[in-house]
């Protein structure tokens, strides 16, 4: 008897389901206690694996419900590609339907987060700008240009203080406040390095991100925050390697 794919996933990943009929061990017999090692071992690894894509959440719900979660998690989202880097990144939705997850209600948003923190990681390199071109520009010239950003940049916006809940569990920052943040993921070098935007900072970049110019994307922000400062928003960008090409008007 062929056991198929299908059903060879689904109780590899279910402690609960019976061993597949038509699987023998060496000797010919069923192999139920080769396939219970095989299924922990997998369950295991993933869970691991959950725990190194996720370790401010882990940190945040603790090791025992961490590991009840990913035993759900890794049930209804199944691996979908060999690479275990993918693993995990269906953790934002999947934590909005948690029921235990409902009196969490940053999870998701923190799960965004270092998603969001996994791509960068691993993305493509893509050498920067020189800032001095950004320099070079009057100031009337400025407004016209449009950028690309580094595949490993990211924008990550939420009415939960995602930033200070990821600094005060990985660099031991003070206790978050309770308002929204906007994040900056940019790769300088090695390591994402997440920064925390200022007032209207991200509505800026997400319009730069829709491709449009310079002048376009400080009026909107401008207008969603006064007090938006076009400095202070270029800095993580520069900082960050972010900016990747200029396109003049």
């Amino acid at each position: 008897m062929t056991v198929s794919q299908a059903e060879f996933i689904t109780a590899t990943l279910d402690a609960n389901k019976p061993t597949p009929d038509g699987l023998i061990g060496p000797n010919g017999a069923p192999a139920g206690k080769r396939f219970d090692v095989y299924r922990n071992n997998v369950a295991v690894s993933l869970t691991e694996a959950l725990i190194s894509s996720f370790p401010v959440i882990y940190k945040l719900v603790g090791d025992e419900w961490f590991r009840a979660m990913a035993g759900v998690y890794l049930r209804n989202q199944p691996p979908q590609t060999p690479l275990i880097k993918d693993f995990g990144a269906e953790m934002p939705r999947f934590l909005r339907s948690f029921e235990p997850a409902q009196q969490f209600g940053y999870l998701p948003h923190v799960a965004r987060l270092e998603c969001a923190m996994r791509v960068s990681y691993h993305a493509a390199d893509v050498a920067a700008i020189d800032p001095a071109q950004l320099g070079a520009f009057s100031a009337s010239d400025l407004m016209k240009i449009k950028v690309e950003f580094a595949p490993s940049m990211a924008l990550v916006r939420s009415r939960w203080p995602i930033f200070g809940i990821w600094a005060a569990n990985m660099k031991d920052g003070p206790v978050p406040q309770n308002v929204g943040e906007n994040v900056l993921i940019t790769r300088p070098e090695f390591d994402p390095m997440p920064v925390l935007l200022p007032a209207g900072a991200a509505t800026f970049i997400e319009a730069l991100q829709n491709n449009k110019s310079f002048g376009v994307a400080f009026e909107a922000a401008s207008r969603a925050t006064p007090e938006f400062d076009l400095g202070t928003t270029l800095g993580p960008l520069i900082h960050g390697a972010a900016i990747t090409k200029i396109h003049e008007g």
